[in-house]
């Protein structure tokens, strides 16, 4: 019988790459990019859901989100932006460590942007 249970180091918990970063969490390029400066905002400690992360770490990885946002406009200049985390299997997390997307768009990077992050679940894909 093989175990279910993931014993593979968390790529998150190594602060590599870092953009930014204060005393509880860091910025870094996402490695399987969606757009020109998408980054992840990342709690050091290795904690599975946003909301299991304390106060002060979601305080901290918020003020990151902030500071990511002025640079990647800085360095890209998107026109708008997407934000997202995904909690639990359910809510489409692969990597249990928290992590904070911040998805750069860009005038005409899709047909039609109505419906921003509604349109993650199109609607073939939603339940009866």
């Amino acid at each position: 019988m093989t175990s279910s249970i993931d014993t593979s180091p968390c790529e998150l918990c190594t602060v590599a790459d870092v953009v930014l970063e204060n005393s509880l969490g860091y910025v870094r390029y996402d490695n399987n990019s969606l757009s020109r400066g998408h980054v992840l905002v990342v709690p050091k400690r290795h904690v599975a859901d946003f909301f299991d992360m304390s106060k002060d770490e979601q305080v901290a990885i918020l003020e990151l989100l902030g500071e990511a946002q002025r640079h990647i406009q800085l360095t890209f200049s998107p026109d708008g932006y997407n934000i997202g985390v995904n909690i639990g299997a359910a809510g489409g997390q692969s990597r249990m460590h928290v992590h904070v997307h911040l998805i750069p768009r860009y005038d005409g990077d899709v047909r039609n942007p109505s419906g921003g992050i509604r349109c993650v679940l199109s609607s073939s894909q939603r339940a009866a």
